[in-house]
């Protein structure tokens, strides 16, 4: 087996790390505590390629795949997990789908907005009364003349109070169950019926925005619907086993950040006479932190080259995501017990990771939905697809 990156990934990595560093990290405090959203800076991701991967190039794409969307995520996450939102948002979850999924207008109308960061993507599913239950959602839409008539609420949907067009999941059947469920491409700033509401209690990703969105017989046109009527669970399914590959990328990097900083910190704090990484308890932190971040790696990696591959990968994306998730809360916690009482500090980085990490362990399906699906292939319940 061949571990090693190519030229052109190294290349990919090094600018997602130097674009971290040099346009997020420099004012990443002001805006975390202004709760910022630089609409502009997703126009220069979108610049750099950021959100071209898996896309032809006649879409605005660059051609390259998972892997290499993997790799900048995780560099931008190390510096920022609310900025690894964009990656989804823009490329893996909404013009992946449509790539997949749509007609040969929809992908030429929608498609380049959302990899040139022009326009803000988002995709609805979790309601007030449906999360992991997918299928539990209340969200309707029913058929009127040449539209479609959309009823309903969504809930922490990330860019929902800033997004300009995504993808929305409701019911055109409800008898039918998970084959009455149906995907929508919606322009949510244009189209009359449809208000967002901002929520702004929540315990971090503070520079990404979430609320809610709702639909009050907000009328949509007829090819607003992605794929066939009643194929929206197929697609949500299909759409959440690449973009919880993203969300691995991202506890990966941090992760990774939380283990950078923590061996720093060891090797300079100094406690009875010596640094604190000379201690076997230090030591034994370390080495754990080492351990699963290079464990998680891999899986992480693993998912990405199978799904570059075209082979079935739902298992290794679920494990991947499942695992990554786990190691990243575990890294920022034995950091944070590291740094001590400067950990505790909005000063230092530890801060900002512990408070972000729990997200991992929740979007693109919890860790729980996580093992079941994992269980599930493994006794041979359900196809590795």
């Amino acid at each position: 087996m061949n571990f090693e990156l190519t030229e052109e990934q190294r290349m990919v990595q090094e600018q997602a790390r130097r674009f971290a560093e040099q346009e997020i990290l420099p004012n990443l405090e002001k805006e975390e505590a202004n709760h910022e959203f630089v609409r502009e800076r997703v126009k220069k991701m979108g610049e750099l390629g950021f959100f071209g991967c898996c896309i032809p190039e006649e879409y605005g794409g660059n051609g390259m795949g998972f892997m290499e969307s993997v790799l900048m995520t995780e560099q931008i996450a190390c510096v920022s997990p609310s900025w690894r939102l964009p990656f989804n948002m823009q490329n893996i979850g909404p013009a992946l789908t449509v790539y997949q999924f749509g007609t040969e207008e929809q992908k030429r109308k929608y498609i380049p907005g959302w990899v040139s960061g022009e326009k803000i993507g988002f995709f609805a599913i979790t309601e007030p009364n449906a999360g992991s239950d997918v299928a539990g959602m209340r969200t309707t839409a029913r058929e009127d003349g040449d539209s479609w008539v959309l009823t309903g609420q969504k809930m922490w949907i990330t860019n929902a109070p800033i997004g300009d067009v995504g993808l929305v999941y409701a019911y055109t059947d409800k008898e039918k169950k998970y084959k009455g469920m149906t995907c929508f491409i919606v322009d949510i700033r244009n189209t009359p019926g449809i208000e967002t509401r901002e929520i702004e209690t929540k315990l971090g990703l503070p520079c990404s925005p979430t609320g809610e969105i709702i639909f009050d017989e907000a009328r949509i046109p007829k090819d607003a619907v992605l794929g066939q009527v009643g194929e929206g669970f197929k697609i949500c399914m299909w759409m959440l086993n690449n973009t919880r590959l993203s969300c691995a990328a991202g506890a990966l990097g941090v992760a990774g950040a939380c283990l950078e900083h923590a061996i720093k910190y060891a090797n300079e704090r100094t406690q009875f006479g010596q640094p604190i990484s000379r201690f076997q308890m230090i030591q034994s932190q370390i080495a754990e932190m080492v351990a699963e971040h290079e464990a998680a790696k891999l899986l992480v990696y693993q998912a990405a080259y199978l799904k570059d591959q075209g082979k079935p990968n739902q298992l290794q994306t679920s494990i991947a995501k499942y695992y990554a998730s786990e190691v990243a809360v575990k890294a920022a916690n034995e950091a944070m017990k590291i740094f001590g009482s400067y950990g505790f500090s909005l000063e230092y980085p530890i801060a900002r990771f512990f408070r972000d990490v729990k997200s991992y362990q929740i979007v693109e399906g919890t860790s729980n939905i996580q093992k079941l699906i994992i269980a599930g292939i493994a006794l041979g319940h359900q196809p590795n697809r």
